[in-house]
């Protein structure tokens, strides 16, 4: 299971959403997952302060999650990366701004969102990080991205999902002008949400990029359509985000496919493979689903190989190899 959300993002979701009630927050959360999943972009979906609690309350713990392990990964592949420059894309209520400063220390941090109402949330729950405290806000859609400005690192979660294909090459280009260094794209794990993320892909290896994760090369990208490349965290749930979605369960699994991809100059780890799959345990040993610089395969690590099973015991589905 992840990390949950730092101690002082929880406690001011608390309170912004302690002023509704339970069963208000519960109506509103179906009505975003509804409008969500018909395809509403942000601003229609979160229209006032009360769907902001049900986004607050539902969403962000599981967007924060699938941020977190996508910056793990550029973490773990390019160690000796420190970006002093953070443009959040999309930044909703600033969770990938969150998510980005558990790892990296910042000089300055720029969140840029056409929803005035999660931008809203985005600076008051600034003021509760010592990270964020002096971070500067941008109403507006990506064309408002300013092409003289650059930045160490770019984040873009959830944000191509909202845009057509014109659009987003537009976006993608306007953020990969501005990125001196990473560039992470993070999108629903669905078969749309990996379309926008190859054809982001695609279009970023036709302009120099450099992929970081989760592929291990720059090579083609082998998954062939019925399938699609995701991954998958999972996250605990507080009990106001079990209430306002009627769950069983403290836990949720949220599916996600991303793309990191960096410039040149910045030093990457050597990756053989990407987990793509949940590893099977059986009695001889585990089997992977592998995608390597050859394409998509499977290997058995027996445990009689010990030193082989012990590298690959505790791998999980999207860890490098």
């Amino acid at each position: 299971m992840s990390a949950g959300l730092p101690a002082a993002l929880q406690d001011a979701i608390a309170r912004f959403a302690d002023d509704f009630a339970p069963r208000e927050l519960a109506a509103r959360a179906a009505a975003l997952t509804e409008n969500y999943r018909g395809g509403a972009p942000s601003d229609t979906a979160v229209r006032n302060a009360r769907d902001v609690a049900a986004y607050l309350t539902t969403r962000l713990p599981a967007t924060y999650a699938a941020m977190m392990a996508a910056l793990e990964a550029v973490r773990e592949r390019a160690p000796s990366f420190a970006p002093k420059r953070l443009l959040d894309a999309g930044a909703g209520p600033g969770t990938a701004s969150w998510a980005a400063s558990e790892i990296w220390t910042f000089d300055s941090v720029t969140m840029l969102d056409r929803n005035p109402h999660l931008l809203s949330a985005a600076r008051a729950f600034a003021q509760e990080s010592q990270h964020l405290a002096g971070a500067q806000f941008v109403t507006g859609d990506l064309a408002a991205v300013d092409p003289s400005a650059s930045y160490d690192l770019v984040l873009a979660g959830y944000t191509f999902a909202e845009l057509s294909g014109q659009q987003r090459e537009g976006a993608l280009a306007r953020l990969w002008d501005v990125c001196r260094g990473v560039l992470v794209i993070v999108e629903p794990g669905t078969p749309k949400g990996f379309a926008n993320v190859l054809a982001c892909r695609t279009a970023l290896l036709d302009w120099g990029a450099r992929i970081v994760a989760p592929c291990p090369g720059n090579h083609p990208c082998p998954i062939v359509t019925p399938d699609w490349c995701h991954f998958a965290e999972r996250l605990p749930r507080s009990r106001a985000h079990m209430r306002a979605k009627a769950a069983s369960v403290p836990f949720e699994d949220e599916k996600f496919s991303y793309v990191a991809v960096a410039r040149e100059g910045i030093e990457l780890a050597p990756a053989v493979a990407r987990i793509i799959a949940p590893p099977h345990a059986g009695k001889p040993g585990v089997r992977l689903r592998l995608c390597t610089a050859t394409g998509i395969g499977e290997r058995i690590v027996l445990k009689r190989d010990k030193a082989a099973y012990k590298a690959v015991a505790r791998k999980k589905w999207g860890d490098a190899l």
